[in-house]
């Protein structure tokens, strides 16, 4: 199975996660536009101008007006999470973070997609926690937006 712009990691089973570390798979383009970052600053209260004001970012530092860094980081749902299939998973629970960089700032209108290279995958009493490492990446980019090391807990169907 394929997305554009690279392959998903598929494996059978929860178990079957420790044969995918190493595997790394990258997913679609996603734009993010003005309209999503002024919803994201309505939904937390974060009206900084940098992400509202165009005129006034216009001439900041970064030259328009860009995501909330917590913004790319709330889409790792929709662009990491479909880069891994697991066959007999009951569910999957985030498991939080063991790290991560805000690395550059995502201007208003540019494309991101997640790189997710599979860390470790250890099995537990509840199902088998993977850590992964994702880059969200921008279009016409040589820094990432972020890199994190996601933790997933894949539970296995009884």
């Amino acid at each position: 199975m394929s997305i554009e712009g690279g392959d998903v990691i598929t494996v059978e089973s929860p178990a079957a996660l420790a044969d995918a570390v190493g595997r790394t798979a990258t997913g679609e383009w996603f734009e993010i536009t003005q309209e999503r970052i002024a919803a994201f600053a309505d939904a937390t209260e974060d009206h900084q101008w940098i992400h509202l004001d165009a005129e006034r970012a216009a001439a900041g530092p970064f030259g328009s007006t860009v995501a909330h860094g917590y913004l790319t980081l709330s889409l790792l749902s929709h662009l990491a999470a479909p880069l891994i299939s697991v066959a007999g998973a009951a569910m999957v629970m985030n498991y939080g973070l063991d790290r991560l960089r805000f690395l550059a700032p995502v201007p208003a209108g540019s494309r991101v997609r997640a790189h997710t290279e599979i860390l470790s995958a250890d099995p537990g009493p509840t199902g088998v926690r993977l850590a992964a490492k994702v880059t969200v990446e921008i279009e016409g980019s040589e820094k990432p937006a972020l890199v994190a090391h996601t933790l997933s807990l894949y539970v296995p169907e009884a």
